[in-house]
């Protein structure tokens, strides 16, 4: 029964045709994310590595510490790298199909993480009119990062037809 779950799920949402060409997300329109993502047969894939902030203050003389920003901040700077990358491989943020995205807790919020400041990043890139894609995606607070500095990592998966 469960073999037939999804197909079953596809073909009854009409979207049977439709899976042949392009990626299918599944979930409520107004959501932030996907509740799932079907990738059919033959799709090229992209698999990125956990990215992290780049400094604020990259020209910083030696010495100087570098700054990362706060929560929000850093989701920018790690998606326009996501985006660099994928673009360098042909692909596009509307075909990311998966996201993993690890916050440690902000001191600033009290040790707790900052997902308000996460999603303010996310919203501006994904389902929006310009790129209304919205990948399956997972948020998850753990105790540390790399760097200290860091407040996010962030890697995806992207898809697209060949």
């Amino acid at each position: 029964m469960r073999k037939l779950f999804l197909p079953t799920l596809i073909l009854g949402l009409g979207l049977g045709a439709q899976a042949q060409a392009q990626n299918v997300h599944i979930g409520p329109p107004s959501g932030f994310i996907s509740r799932a993502v079907v990738v059919p047969a033959g799709s090229d894939t992209i698999y990125v590595s956990g990215i992290t902030p780049q400094p604020l203050n990259a020209g910083a003389p030696a010495g100087a510490p570098l700054e990362y920003g706060d929560t929000k901040a850093q989701t920018a700077s790690i998606l326009k790298q996501i985006d660099e990358i994928l673009q360098g491989a042909g692909f596009t943020l509307g075909d990311v199909v998966m996201m993993r995205v690890f916050l440690v807790g902000d001191p600033a919020k009290g040790g707790k993480m900052d997902f308000a400041g996460m999603m303010e990043a996310y919203k501006a890139l994904f389902g929006t009119a310009a790129q209304p894609n919205k990948p399956a995606r997972i948020t998850m607070q753990i105790s540390a990062l790399a760097a200290p500095q860091f407040l996010a990592e962030i890697e995806v998966q992207a898809a697209k037809k060949k």
